[in-house]
């Protein structure tokens, strides 16, 4: 018997005392966190903001195993908030429809969840009306065509069932009731909310597809409530791919459990609480990112050589070589070379290694 299943279907149940134990300390950091970003300029501010959603929507995806661009998404985002940054690309439709949907749900936090609202989440997230190679509905809930809507993993005769969904019949009355109580002011913590919502979304799973990245976009909505602010600054889906086998695992132990969701909770809140001080170094490197063109403020740098620099002190991968800047830049490796020396004359760069062909560079290291 699924949760759904249970005669006093959706009367969730915890244990109030555990609960309170373990969300008192992290809500104290979450205000912490919040209140340190208070204390930031508006440009640091900016530049965390696009960090944390930058990863979250590349993790979000991630969760369910499909794999954005990072360059793209962090475009994308940029351009919806208006932020005038360096080496800004095109980004995909796809990606588009991603970003707009999780910065509608963090910047727009105090609006109603409605139907509506959902529906053109979920037409934004398949924008060619496809997931892979299959066409399912879009911007409308499954329907009876789908029957049974299972969670099955493993290979053809050897499949394993996770969870059954509600009938397709079943699922706008589900979901008006979901509506309701969420849209509805209560004296459960937002980020009790946040979980509570997660879990009775997915259950529900009223779409064909999308439903996992929609619940964390839901529960993230009401993350922004928690946070009373309408920028976000720590990840959720970044944890949670990291612990990705733990959350289905999770998930499919309280959809066949009883209507106590304590465990579901305690898990929940045990992730949020690694977001925010995941946040805390995030935000510790914002600052050192701040610091360091702080000193390049008394540079000569041209355009190519910001967009690298930038990308260093984002946490560039593999090394640096005039190759790989020649091809970042978009220009001869000649003017690349150029480039590097310059900063290497004006002690921003270093070599690292041999010389020829292994040649690569590195930021020189500052006072902080």
């Amino acid at each position: 018997m699924y949760i759904y299943q249970q005669k006093d279907w959706p009367d969730f149940t915890w244990d109030y005392q555990k609960i309170a134990s373990i969300i008192i300390p992290i809500r104290h950091r979450q205000g912490r966190l919040i209140g340190r970003m208070d204390s930031l300029g508006f440009s640091l501010q900016a530049e965390a903001f696009l960090q944390s959603m930058t990863l979250e929507v590349i993790k979000s995806s991630e969760i369910e195993g499909e794999i954005l661009d990072s360059e793209e998404v962090r475009s994308s985002i940029a351009r919806r908030l208006g932020m005038n940054i360096t080496g800004l690309i095109p980004s995909d439709r796809n990606v588009d429809g991603v970003v707009e949907i999780m910065v509608d749900a963090v910047q727009n936090n105090k609006s109603p969840l409605t139907e509506e609202r959902i529906f053109s989440w979920h037409s934004s997230l398949f924008p060619t009306g496809r997931s892979g190679m299959s066409k399912i509905i879009t911007g409308n809930w499954r329907q009876n065509e789908q029957e049974p809507m299972q969670v099955v993993s493993g290979s053809i005769g050897r499949e394993k069932i996770h969870f059954e969904a509600p009938e397709s019949k079943d699922v706008p009355g589900e979901m008006e009731k979901f509506l309701s109580w969420f849209n509805t002011p209560s004296n459960t913590d937002p980020v009790l909310k946040a979980a509570v919502a997660h879990l009775w979304f997915v259950t529900i799973h009223p779409f064909e597809d999308g439903n996992g990245r929609i619940a964390r976009t839901i529960a993230d909505l009401q993350l922004a409530n928690a946070d009373g602010i309408t920028k976000r600054f720590y990840s959720m889906s970044a944890q949670i791919r990291l612990e990705r086998k733990s959350y289905y695992d999770i998930l499919e132990r309280t959809q066949k459990g009883s209507l106590d969701i304590t465990n579901w909770l305690e898990w929940f809140l045990n992730c949020f609480d690694k977001s925010i001080m995941s946040a805390e170094e995030s935000v510790s490197a914002v600052l050192s990112k701040s610091k360091y063109w702080e000193f390049l403020s008394t540079k000569n740098i041209n355009e190519r050589q910001r967009l690298l620099i930038n990308k260093l002190l984002d946490s560039f991968e593999g090394k640096l070589t005039t190759s790989k800047w020649a091809k970042i830049a978009k220009c001869s490796q000649d003017t690349a070379l150029r480039d590097i020396q310059n900063l290497i004359e004006q002690d921003v760069l270093q070599k690292e290694a041999e010389g020829g062909r292994s040649t690569n560079y590195v930021l020189k290291r500052i006072e902080q």
